[in-house]
């Protein structure tokens, strides 16, 4: 089974899909894939299904929408081409898998684009602490090529898709943090501006990508408008947040200000490391 989940939702059995297209069926197979391999209770389905109000048939109409979802199944698996079930040959039961308290939907040592995605990320971080910033940014950047859209972006989420999408969109933009560091860390600056551009003005008060933005335009040779980008995050700041650049910003931009055109930007580098860490 493969599954995507960072982006719009796709789940296939042996290649063929088994995504059904009605909301609710839909949002359960999003829970069930994001737990994959793991039994999800009965009552944590229900919750996402009805936020806390759940009808009297609730329990029969999930086992309904559990019927739907086998039935895409059964759809996908051809006689004589699916994996070895518990009673012999593969069946929608044993990929939708019935457990006291709860359903378990086996991948069969399939394939999870979150699962992938956080394991490089774990792995990408770890290359960083290791001050190895190559192997960082490639496995960074290989954990962000895996998203194609927001999280469960076609599915209607409950609270539990809700907030497992806000945890994935953090990690991304930590990640996204971390790889343009690793990036700067190896001399990629000029390469990074059209891209700093587009986030600078997406994530106008984070004040990570902004410091970034200014080493990279400054290592760049374009001071001006290092400062520029300093000056326009600050009045982001003050006008909607109704707060002053953190110490390290500030510090950043004191030593870009202080800094000639021709001179070397090892110590804006600094702080710019300086501020990354303390973020």
């Amino acid at each position: 089974m493969d599954i995507e989940l960072l982006g719009t939702l796709a789940v296939r059995e042996q290649g063929r899909s088994i995504t059904p297209t009605a909301p609710k069926p839909r949002q359960v197979l999003a829970l069930l894939a994001l737990h994959a391999d793991q039994v999800v209770p009965v009552p944590a389905l229900i919750e996402e299904l009805w936020a806390g109000t759940p009808p009297r048939s609730a329990r029969t109409t999930l086992q309904t929408y559990v019927l739907q979802l086998r039935a895409f199944i059964s759809a996908a698996l051809e006689p004589g081409d699916g994996r070895q079930g518990r009673a012999g040959r593969c069946t929608a039961k044993d990929v939708l898998v019935t457990l006291p308290g709860g359903y378990l939907l086996d991948t069969g040592n399939g394939t999870s684009d979150v699962r992938e995605f956080d394991r490089l990320v774990a792995s990408g971080t770890q290359a960083m602490d290791a001050s190895d910033f190559p192997r960082a940014a490639r496995l960074l950047r290989e954990a962000l090529s895996l998203w194609t859209g927001p999280a469960f972006a076609d599915v209607h989420g409950g609270v539990q898709l809700d907030t497992e999408a806000r945890r994935l969109e953090e990690t991304r933009l930590c990640a996204l943090d971390q790889r343009i560091e690793a990036d700067l860390r190896i001399g990629r600056h000029r390469e990074l501006l059209a891209e700093l551009t587009v986030l600078a003005d997406r994530y106008r008060t984070h004040e990570n990508l902004h410091g970034q933005f200014m080493l990279a335009l400054h290592r760049s040779g374009r001071r001006g408008e290092a400062l520029d980008v300093y000056q326009r995050l600050h009045q982001t700041l003050v006008r909607e947040l109704g707060l002053e650049p953190s110490a390290a910003l500030r510090r950043l931009q004191r030593s870009i200000l202080m800094a000639g055109p021709d001179t070397p930007a090892k110590t804006a580098r600094t702080h710019a490391e300086q501020l990354v860490r303390a973020g």
